[in-house]
């Protein structure tokens, strides 16, 4: 059910739409080494031979998961040997080319530099992290994403048009949501089950696909989410940014979208301990206690009762008060102290261990707090140069409000 020309491509309007770029780069027959990114089964494979088909080049596919340097040279000579100065480069085309390692990479550059090849490389992996800097800037990277609803209903309506075996069967797809929500946007997966409640059907006489026999061939929802990968950090990165915006739902579904996927709680607690210091800080001090009951709780009771912590502590970091005035502060002073250097210590500060050290004044200024009414006496805590310098901004905010308060109260005393 591959593409073999052109209008038979489904999805990607945004690359391959009329007057889109690719599609642009295929009528003009100038292709540019490029880095093909997406989900599995959105049609990267697909389009990079469709690319090779329509341009008439010559073409060598290699694998990243069992090809090694030795094959990339290979591939190189090939080219070298066939090249002419009136015909258009080769094609190389490697397959999940972010399983190559540092070195297989860069035996590339020199190819791709001078246009030896135009090199298509696919991979499910964010490039940023995964494909070398020098490599990744040679090439355009083009970003494919999961085939939408009406997609991949095309594909399926060219299946049961098409297919040598499908279209000899009489089908009728009676219900569609099963079918597209285990599909995930993925081609290969919609049509591996669409295959498989074709033969699970108990009238191969007259097929009826509905949910109930597509929830029948699946027995578990399979979402898009590599623990190790990036959406991995897009999910928890939705759950963080819905708690700073104090959606609760929101917060909730991508809090059910990790737990559901599998991962670990540990992990999603430390997110949360993070969230309550970050962004709901000094507006409510109790939220950071919260989050580390969490953390404490999911270690006694583990899973899967420990959802119903995360989401009682989700719930109520995603509706607390939000301030980052903590955070802002000591990232302030961070910043002044690397671009200022530390300044020393004022002597009254200093402990004096030694005799040296107190005929030096170390700590013989040095006013006791607790031995002055209301345990508080006013004297100088900042080194000279920086005593008039304020880093910490209270926020609008109550909880605020009452430390700036009580601040201003004690140093304004004689």
């Amino acid at each position: 059910m591959r593409p073999k020309v052109l209008d038979e491509y489904v999805g990607q309007s945004q690359l391959m739409g009329t007057g889109a770029t690719i599609r642009q780069s295929i009528e003009r027959n100038e292709i540019p080494s490029m880095i093909l990114w997406g989900p599995p089964g959105v049609g990267k494979t697909s389009l990079a031979r469709l690319i090779a088909r329509e341009t008439k080049r010559k073409t060598i596919e290699l694998s990243a998961i069992n090809a090694g340097v030795k094959n990339i040279r290979s591939a190189i000579e090939s080219a070298e040997s066939s090249h002419f100065f009136d015909q258009p480069p080769p094609i190389l085309f490697i397959d999940e080319i972010h399983r190559f390692s540092k070195n297989q990479q860069d035996a590339l550059l020199g190819a791709v530099e001078s246009g030896l090849i135009a090199l298509i490389g696919a991979t499910t992996e964010n490039p940023s992290f995964e494909i070398n800097n020098a490599l990744l800037s040679r090439c355009q990277t083009y970003v494919l994403n999961p085939l939408s609803t009406e997609a991949l209903k095309d594909l399926v309506h060219r299946a049961l048009a098409e297919d040598e075996k499908l279209k000899s069967l009489d089908i009728q797809i009676q219900e569609w949501d099963a079918l597209l929500i285990h599909s995930g946007g993925d081609a290969r997966k919609l049509y591996n089950i669409l295959e498989l409640a074709v033969k699970a059907a108990p009238d191969q006489e007259s097929i009826a696909i509905t949910n109930q026999l597509i929830e029948s061939c699946v027995q578990e929802q399979s979402f898009a989410y590599d623990k190790k990968g990036e959406n991995h950090y897009d999910v928890v990165s939705a759950f963080i940014k819905s708690i700073r915006g104090s959606d609760i739902d929101a917060t909730l579904y991508w809090l059910a979208r990790m737990i559901n996927a599998g991962e670990k709680p540990e992990f999603i607690c430390r997110r949360m301990i993070i969230s309550a210091a970050e962004d709901i800080g000094l507006a409510n001090p109790n939220a950071l206690l919260l989050a580390n009951s969490a953390m404490d709780s999911i270690r006694k009771i583990g899973m899967p009762e420990g959802r119903i912590v995360m989401s009682e502590v989700a719930i109520y970091l995603a509706s607390s008060q939000k301030s980052n005035s903590a955070y802002l502060a000591i990232d302030q002073v961070l910043d002044h102290i690397r671009k200022n250097g530390p300044k020393p210590v004022p002597l009254h500060l200093r402990n004096a261990p030694t005799e040296l050290m107190k005929e030096l004044d170390y700590g013989t200024k040095y006013i006791y707090p607790h031995d002055h009414p209301g345990n508080f006496a006013k004297q100088q805590y900042l080194p000279d140069d920086l005593k008039n310098l304020k880093w910490f901004q209270p926020q609008s905010n109550a909880a605020e409000n009452k430390i700036k308060q009580k601040q201003d109260e004690r140093w304004k005393k004689p």
